[in-house]
């Protein structure tokens, strides 16, 4: 990316929006920080209640951030797909860090459904049009068959 700071921020439950981030920001030499919930998702009660908050449009509390989104270039934001919604740890630091977000790009990971109103979501929560959107399967991801896109990704925000 040459001078571009960027920055990958990204939730992750079970480890594959995770495991893209970690890609994303090898391919930019991006820093990388995770959002963490302070509420349990684990488990099926976690997933049931995560779904439930993600469709009803709730925010959560979350970790402090670490970074401050407004150092950077470019900040890439991840989130997995709850409901055909945007995960409330991601609502919840779109939210925070709304007027300080340089550029932005999205990337998320899904069972195969709530692509185009996750991306849209993630659009109004920002209030900015993102520069590249990557979206994968889960199965996609685990078959270790998303390389060529993320490279592609990389590439398309001048990694």
């Amino acid at each position: 990316m040459g001078d571009r700071k960027a920055l990958v921020v990204y939730y992750s439950r079970t480890g594959t929006t995770k495991q893209v981030a970690e890609a994303i920001a090898d391919g930019l030499g991006a820093e990388l920080e995770e959002i963490v919930d302070t509420k349990s998702r684990k488990g099926m009660l976690g997933f049931v209640t995560g779904g439930k908050d993600a469709r009803l449009n709730k925010p959560t509390e979350i970790h402090e951030v670490r970074s401050d989104s407004s150092a950077y270039n470019l900040v890439v934001i991840g989130t997995p797909v709850w409901a055909s919604s945007v995960t409330p740890a991601i609502r919840t630091y779109m939210m925070g860090c709304k007027d300080n977000l340089p550029g932005v790009a999205f990337f998320l990971t899904t069972g195969g459904t709530g692509v185009d109103r996750t991306f849209k979501q993630m659009a109004e929560l920002c209030g900015k049009q993102p520069i590249a959107r990557l979206a994968l399967t889960t199965k996609e991801v685990r078959k270790g068959q998303a390389a060529d896109k993320v490279e592609a990704f990389v590439k398309e925000l001048g990694g």
